[in-house]
């Protein structure tokens, strides 16, 4: 099964700013599917982040991130960015991408990517 690709992740200080990639390889479905942003903490479940449909510009957001991060789309490179800004310790997690096929922003989630650590320092 292809994997969706994220990059960008590093260590930046606290209150800093990181923009995130996720990038659909070729042989994804051809279909408008919605890509979601998750994070997981050690020791945590993971968390949904942000999501987009591909088509229209609705956005969602979870709690503890809504007015800090954005999500964002650029169809002619397949990819979906995050631009996480004000970032806390909490923020610190390995974040993925996934999609959804269904269109919807609401999963089921697939072609889950292997992650990019993002590390936030207090």
């Amino acid at each position: 099964q292809v994997q969706m690709a994220e990059s960008g992740g590093a260590l930046v200080q606290d209150g800093g700013s990181l923009k995130l990639s996720c990038t659909a390889p070729s042989g994804m479905p051809d279909t408008a599917y919605a890509t979601g942003w998750f994070r997981q903490a050690p020791g945590k479940e993971r968390e949904f982040v942000a999501a987009i449909r591909w088509r229209g510009s609705n956005a969602k957001y979870g709690d503890a991130v809504r007015g800090r991060f954005s999500i964002s789309k650029n169809h002619a490179r397949n990819t979906v960015y995050l631009q996480m800004n004000n970032l806390k310790a909490e923020d610190t997690a390995v974040y993925y991408c996934a999609a959804d096929l269904t269109g919807r922003g609401s999963g089921p989630w697939d072609h889950w990517g292997q992650g990019t650590q993002v590390t936030v320092s207090s």
